[in-house]
């Protein structure tokens, strides 16, 4: 038997790998674009930067290190230089598309970064696989701009899984409706009208806000935005804003709201204040073309109708006032049921008139009782006189 060289005995120490074969290597070099491997076969295998990650940005010296050990998939036993061509990401895919088989199967709640904001959506990556999130299964309201989720971890679960096409599509609107559901069954077993409640606007119309509540949304119409006169929301409210609300009223999924606070009712102990026959200043809220409005303070408004703005005559009340004008006027009418107030300029000039006249009148009946008087005194004066020189 013959003995064996060294040269044969060093090539039987090594091991005989295959292509597509996964081994375990030690990095002994590393270069920014490449890094070399000690795989245990009778040449060391090169991992480039391209093989190890789809970002071609990466510095490899700043994600691995000599001495560390990885798990390779060997491409090519043999490059034509002799050198052994490995990859990393090609074995992350390969466990990714198992990872992602297996998640689809059982319906799985997958998390993972977003690396791309596309046009028509988002892109995620799960161990080196890229999923598509279309634009439509991203929320589960309509979002038009998708750059806030770029950088973010979001939660989907796969619903298309085609390893042939390289054809994955993620969706994460199912998990937000779901999730909705679950908190809106939860809300409507909690709330009740007359309950105060916190919510975030979430959109405003012409006509009133929407506020989530968490769990469904609720409307809050532009008459109950304030005891007073609310022209236009937009101009009130802001979307994120955070509101304390009332619960008003409660009608299978729909919930009206309120930001008429009982305790705040500028019309409670108003009969006593603006009883008929007080003088009251206000300012010119609005008008049209039977009168104005005149608000006494917040969430209190008065009518002057225009048969009672003068004692002439007036077609309309823009021909002698402007909005916000301030205007004194006499209270003549308060119904406390209807929470109405009639006020009448008219009436304080004619009161004042009156008031005038009867001064007019006092003054004269005492100057005429003024000379009377002076007269008798006189006369006696006259008569003492004479008697004194008879």
């Amino acid at each position: 038997m013959s003995e064996q060289t060294f040269e044969q005995m060093l090539d039987e120490s090594f091991k005989t790998i295959h292509t597509g074969e996964v081994v375990e290597g030690q990095i002994i070099d590393v270069k920014p674009d490449e890094a070399i491997l000690n795989i245990g076969a009778k040449s060391d295998g090169i991992l480039t930067r391209n093989e190890y990650t789809n970002d071609h940005s990466v510095d490899l010296t700043e994600v691995l290190h000599v001495g560390d050990k990885l798990e390779v998939k060997i491409l090519k036993v043999n490059d034509g230089d002799g050198q052994v061509v490995l990859s990393y990401k090609r074995l992350a895919a390969d466990r990714g598309n198992k990872r992602i088989e297996e998640a689809y199967n059982n319906k799985e709640v997958l998390t993972a970064k977003v690396t791309q904001v596309l046009s028509g959506g988002l892109s995620v990556v799960v161990e080196e696989v890229r999923v598509f999130i279309p634009a439509s299964l991203v929320s589960d309201t309509y979002e038009r701009d998708l750059s806030k989720y770029l950088g973010q971890d979001i939660e989907f679960v796969i619903t298309e899984y085609n390893p042939h096409r390289r054809r994955y599509i993620g969706d994460r609107k199912q998990l937000l409706v779901e999730k909705r559901k679950e908190m809106q069954r939860k809300l409507f077993e909690t709330i009740h009208p007359g309950d105060t409640v916190e919510g975030t606007v979430k959109n405003i119309t012409d006509f009133g806000a929407f506020i989530d509540l968490g769990g469904a949304d609720g409307l809050l119409h532009i008459s109950e935005m304030s005891w007073g006169r609310v022209e236009n929301p937009k101009k009130v409210f802001k979307v994120g804003e955070q509101l304390r609300v009332l619960i008003k009223d409660i009608q299978g999924t729909k919930i009206a709201l309120s930001l008429k606070f009982p305790e705040e009712n500028p019309w409670v102990g108003a009969a006593e204040k603006y009883a008929a026959g007080t003088i009251v200043t206000g300012r010119v809220a609005r008008m049209t073309d039977f009168g104005a409005f005149v608000e006494l303070e917040p969430g209190i408004d008065a009518l002057l109708h225009v048969s009672q703005i003068a004692r002439e005559h007036i077609d309309k009340p823009s021909d002698v006032l402007k909005t916000g004008q301030e205007v004194t006027a006499k209270i003549v009418d308060f119904n406390e049921d209807s929470n109405k107030i009639s006020l009448s300029v008219k009436q304080l000039l004619i009161d004042k008139e009156r008031e005038r006249r009867a001064a007019e009148r006092a003054n004269a009946d005492a100057d005429v009782a003024d000379v009377d008087v002076d007269a008798f005194v006189n006369a006696q004066r006259a008569k003492e006189e004479a008697e004194d020189a008879e």
